[in-house]
């Protein structure tokens, strides 16, 4: 069997609707210029407010990794 390496990024999601829609957001257009995307981790959530406290996005951060294709 080959060895395979991995590369491992930091995305960050924003959604104005939910936590998993920022997440899903920010695989799903990873994964219009990345290939062979393999997991997704959430690592942090949190919330962008605005001046009166009120919810403005939610935010998700992920670590996500994909197969390293080099020479």
């Amino acid at each position: 069997m080959a060895e395979s390496v991995y590369k491992v990024i930091e995305l960050i999601g924003t959604s104005s609707e939910s936590w998993e829609k920022a997440a899903a957001g920010a695989v799903s257009r990873a994964g219009e210029t990345l290939r062979d995307l393999r997991v997704a981790e959430v690592v942090q959530l949190d919330l962008q407010l605005d001046a009166q406290g009120k919810v403005e996005a939610y935010r998700a951060k992920l670590k996500v990794s994909f197969k390293f294709e080099g020479s």
